[in-house]
């Protein structure tokens, strides 16, 4: 490759990774958004169960929603995944177009595509079966994947003299695979426990399994773990579970790390994210 060419394909490279910021924040954005409309109860703004095109993808039948709380909210989540379709769209066909000999640019577009028009289809879903517990946690956790491909991605486009040396560690490797597969888990079972709220009527309604416990932590029912007191208090566990899981599977990591960065100058460079790792958990689980 000349020397020009090479440098019609740093541009190209420079222009897919400014795109690809953009839709990781845009993505990080909805994530969070996602999260405001759960707390304040607006899953349902725009339409109850099963009022079909009416609830979505019009809001309350109509394109734009009445200036009522909860619908806006729901709206502007909608909105901002409006956003985030356009900005994967132009992501891969700028792959498709000018980064052809990137087969895992494109592949990865092109996955990243058919993960949020999934994530679009799975929206409409859980409103139409009126926020079940498996469709909410389907639904974050879709979310979650396409966000993880998204910063994948964004190492891939990376060039190479300025990306950092893949570690030749089996044992961080394997560790921080485990941790990445728990923590995802824990997020999923989070999830899970959060759609609880919605179920039941209002003749009858239901706490949601993030009372099951009550107010005890580590404990529940003044025990350690009392699985089988009930479907509530197993999914309350669960997510507990993952959640110690993720926690010594993390510690395990960090301890790797420490281990390999007093024998190995070059990884006191790569250091800082093992540490930040264990204290965004404890900060999680405060």
């Amino acid at each position: 490759m000349d020397l020009t060419a090479a440098r019609a394909e740093a541009d190209e490279l420079g222009r897919f990774r400014r795109l690809l910021n953009a839709t990781i924040l845009a993505t990080f954005a909805l994530i969070v958004i996602g999260g405001v409309v759960r707390v304040s109860d607006s899953g349902l703004g725009c339409g109850a169960a099963g009022s079909g095109t009416e609830g979505w993808p019009l809001c309350g039948g109509r394109v734009l929603p009445f200036l009522q709380q909860n619908a806006v909210i729901e709206f502007s989540h909608r909105a901002a995944a409006t956003i985030v379709v356009v900005l994967i769209a132009a992501l891969a066909l700028q792959a498709f177009r000018r980064l052809r000999d990137h087969s895992w640019l494109v592949r990865g577009s092109v996955a990243a595509a058919v993960l949020v028009l999934a994530q679009a289809v799975l929206g409409g879903l859980t409103v139409e079966h009126g926020l079940h517990a498996a469709f909410v946690a389907a639904h974050l956790g879709l979310a979650m994947l396409l966000l993880a491909l998204l910063i994948t991605l964004h190492r891939i486009a990376r060039p190479a003299e300025s990306s950092p040396p893949v570690d030749g560690s089996r044992a961080l490797r394997a560790t921080a695979a485990v941790a990445t597969v728990l923590l995802f888990g824990t997020i999923v079972a989070g999830g899970y426990v959060a759609g609880t709220e919605g179920e039941g009527t209002p003749n009858q309604p239901i706490l949601g399994a993030h009372l099951a416990c009550g107010e005890q932590f580590p404990t529940c029912l003044n025990k350690f773990m009392p699985f089988s007191y009930g479907r509530l208090v197993d999914i309350q566990l669960t997510h507990r579970l993952f959640m110690y899981l993720t926690a010594i599977a993390v510690l395990a990591m960090t301890a790797v790390a420490v281990r390999r960065r007093a024998g190995e100058p070059a990884m006191r460079e790569r250091f800082l994210p093992f540490l930040l790792a264990p204290a965004l958990l404890a900060l999680q689980i405060l």
